[in-house]
């Protein structure tokens, strides 16, 4: 997994703050990119980049609450730190409510700022090592036959190898090979392992009830 740190995204229109805040960033070790409105970012963003957001609340066209919703609805779920001259209680309760990490009013501390960037990088850092790893689960499930599947399913229900072999109609010999080939594809080392990976990658036996 990769320790590349996150872009941090100061989406404001006023030109005074965009530069106070880049300063602020760039004094946590982190990068930036700045933004003068929503729409701006949101055509310019690419779905895959890892970040969090600096966001004003009040701006011309989409406001902040405005782009938080248009990103949960496209699935981006980034880390965003609001930040307002003119917040009030409703507003910060709507913005957590949606995921929001801090909701900071001016005039701004800087340490309360710089402990809100870190908390958002540390939060996109794991939701991307998180995303690395489903990926690479589902690359060496990729790897699995189709009847290394099958039998990788039927182990989630707790089949021994006698009765998953009676449920697909082949040898029990024929079903310890299968399972052989699912734990080193999947690079486990115990049957716990390749149930929490189930689940991870929501791998359920069609039309199969657990085995007793």
């Amino acid at each position: 997994m990769t320790n590349e740190s996150p872009v941090i995204y100061i989406v404001d229109d006023d030109p005074s703050m965009r530069k106070f805040l880049r300063r602020l960033v760039s004094l946590s070790g982190l990068q930036s990119e700045t933004f003068t409105s929503a729409e701006e970012f949101l055509h310019s963003v690419h779905p895959d980049t890892p970040g969090c957001l600096l966001l004003d609340v009040m701006m011309p066209g989409l406001s902040g609450l405005d782009l938080q919703r248009e990103l949960s609805r496209a699935g981006l779920h980034m880390p965003i730190i609001f930040i307002t001259g003119h917040g009030d209680i409703p507003m910060s309760v709507q913005a957590m409510k949606a995921g929001a990490v801090s909701f900071l009013t001016k005039p701004l501390q800087n340490q309360e700022l710089l402990d809100a960037i870190q908390e958002a990088a540390n939060l996109a850092r794991a939701a991307r090592n998180r995303r690395q790893e489903l990926s690479s689960l589902r690359q060496h499930y990729e790897l699995l036959t189709p009847r290394e599947r099958q039998v990788f399913a039927l182990v989630m229900t707790g089949g021994l190898n006698r009765q998953i072999a009676e449920e697909l109609g082949i040898s029990e010999r024929t079903v310890k090979a299968h399972r052989k080939q699912v734990v080193k594809k999947m690079a486990v080392h115990s049957v716990a392992e390749l149930v929490r990976i189930a689940e991870r990658l929501g791998v359920t036996p069609p039309n199969v009830k657990p085995f007793d």
